[in-house]
């Protein structure tokens, strides 16, 4: 597609995942013969989507472009950065670079899928720089939710990009590790082409809280709580689970790690020396029942009151070996996931139920977001000063926000580029915009299967869970076309069918009635046969209770 004053050269950007939605970041930057990807993220499903495990980006441009790319490069290890590495390193073989935590968890990931030794995983630190054909990549430090997050520097012939990846400047971060305030304000003073930064928080005016007032709030928690304290946190959270040590060792509790993730996230943070756990301050749970009440601490997963997760059964009274007793106290020590509300009303719940004290962000600063809000937005703007500014990491209203943001420090509205999912952005020479739009989309991985569920089943599955099912089934003679056994009628989810004989007695009688007026030919002809089921049916049903089930027809030759 030709636009006035641009070729079909230079820089290219197009994001696969996360412009316009929250979750499966996966964006390309495509100069020449080479292309570098910047993270490979999922999203967990929405509630329409019945039955789907994870959401993954539809990679098809990049296979077409297979001998081109050169890289992933990861920002952090949160899952909508890396969750989706597993299913594209099936087809696509590529080196993947991140700092050692986040390498630490994909390859955790990847010996789930047997990965893991095939995989071509690369360590780089903050300020260090990578070459990939055309494009020099720096690491920038920046603190967040999850410890060794980074920005990125992609240098091309066009100039340089800063994608900050999530972000946020806190001042007095738990591990002393700032964001790199300095090396973004060294490419502002060189000169940047265009700041792809996070716009998560940009609603949200002032400052983002330090990390580190999270810990004050479990300092001051913790000694008041006279039996076990439990603290549900994202495993990823590095330093929400030290701050619950510290909390723990100051205040004489032993510490129990509860779920398979938080086990093996720990785990990873302690050998790589991001996390500091003293030496027998750990039990396990067959210690656990022989200490005092007000010497426990637990940290599990499951703050978001997922169907199947620890802390779901704990409240559910279904764990076999941990109960919830009169004096606990349960903190959700995470942000109320938009959707997730009403599981965690439930959960929160059944833990007051079985007497549990529950404390969570709304009644406590026992949490804070990993996102920079306006203020710092402002500062990162100003430091950087671009040229162009694509906002990135957030909803459509986020980035239509951002934009205004951008405007308000200095970037002039010709120069903000919104775009989205499979919008292709060109900058060539000092000009760029949107150019072209490429086939995006998401695929849906249920159990083993990756892809081989679409729009079409899923309205089948909603279809299924809100008006049910009926089986018709009938034995036709293959020759005269004669019905010698049924109609014999099935259904699920449709009506009780104990009380309801009778009525699907009626059903029978209308597809008998029906069938007896269709001549012997089309008896024979089973697809006829099951339209004019179908029909009869679907009529019937909606005329008499004003429902619209599933009918399938099943002919038995006989």
């Amino acid at each position: 597609m030709e636009v006035t004053g641009l070729t079909s050269s230079g820089l290219k950007f197009v994001a696969l995942g996360g412009l316009g939605e929250i979750g499966l970041n996966m964006a390309a930057f495509e100069y020449g013969d080479d292309i570098v990807v910047v993270d490979c993220g999922l999203m967990f499903p929405e509630p329409y989507m019945l039955g789907i495990d994870v959401v993954i980006p539809d990679i098809g441009y990049l296979l077409e472009r297979a001998d081109k790319v050169r890289a992933i490069l990861l920002t952090h290890g949160h899952e909508d950065h890396i969750g989706a590495l597993p299913y594209v390193l099936r087809d696509l073989h590529v080196p993947i670079y991140g700092t050692a935590l986040t390498l630490g968890f994909v390859k955790e990931k990847l010996k789930e899928y047997d990965l893991d030794q095939q995989a071509d995983l690369r360590v780089v630190k903050p300020r260090q720089k990578v070459t990939l054909g055309e494009f020099e990549v720096e690491f920038i430090r920046v603190a967040h939710s999850i410890v060794d997050g980074c920005a990125l520097a992609i240098r091309s012939p066009e100039g340089v990009v800063i994608h900050t990846g999530d972000f946020k400047l806190d001042q007095t971060p738990v591990d002393g590790e700032l964001t790199d305030l300095a090396t973004f304000a060294r490419y502002g003073e060189e000169g940047v082409l265009a700041l792809m930064a996070d716009s998560t928080n940009v609603e949200r005016e002032g400052y983002t809280l330090s990390e580190r007032l999270v810990g004050d709030a479990f300092a001051e928690i913790f000694p008041r709580c006279s039996g076990r304290v439990i603290v549900a946190a994202f495993s990823s959270n590095i330093h929400r689970v030290q701050q619950v040590v510290d909390a723990a060792r100051k205040s004489g509790r032993k510490v129990l790690l509860n779920g398979r993730s938080m086990i093996g996230n720990v785990q990873i943070a302690r050998e790589l020396g991001y996390l500091t756990i003293p030496d027998g301050l750990l039990i396990d749970l067959k210690e656990m029942p022989k200490l005092p009440k007000d010497q426990v601490c637990m940290i599990t997963t499951g703050s978001q009151g997922e169907p199947r997760s620890s802390l779901t059964r704990i409240a559910m009274d279904d764990h076999k070996q941990i109960k919830i007793e009169e004096g606990d106290t349960v903190i959700l020590s995470s942000r109320f996931i938009p959707g997730n509300e009403k599981t965690i009303s439930d959960l929160m719940n059944h833990l007051y139920r079985r007497g549990a004290e529950v404390i969570h962000e709304k009644v406590s600063e026992v949490h804070v977001s990993g996102h920079a809000s306006q203020e710092e937005l402002k500062i990162l703007h100003n430091l950087v000063r671009p040229r162009f500014f694509v906002p990135v990491h957030g909803e459509y209203r986020h980035l239509v926000k951002h934009s205004q943001l951008a405007q308000k420090v200095g970037t002039p509205k010709e120069r903000c580029i919104l775009a989205v999912n499979g919008d292709l952005v060109l900058f060539a020479g000092e000009e760029a915009c949107i150019v072209d739009r490429v086939e995006t989309g998401r695929v849906f991985v249920d159990g083993k299967g990756v892809g081989d569920v679409g729009n079409v089943v899923l309205k089948d599955r909603k279809h299924l869970s809100e008006d049910g099912m009926v089986v018709v089934i009938i034995g036709i003679n293959q020759s005269s076309g004669e019905i010698i056994y049924g109609p014999d009628i099935v259904s699920r989810g449709f009506v009780f069918e104990d009380d309801s004989q009778q009525y699907l007695d009626e059903a029978k009688k209308v597809v008998l009635d029906t069938l007896a007026l269709v001549n012997a030919e089309v008896l024979t002809d089973w697809s006829e046969v099951k339209l004019e089921v179908r029909r009869v049916l679907r009529r019937f049903f909606n005329k008499t209770i004003e429902r619209r089930p599933v009918i399938l027809p099943l002919i038995l030759e006989m």
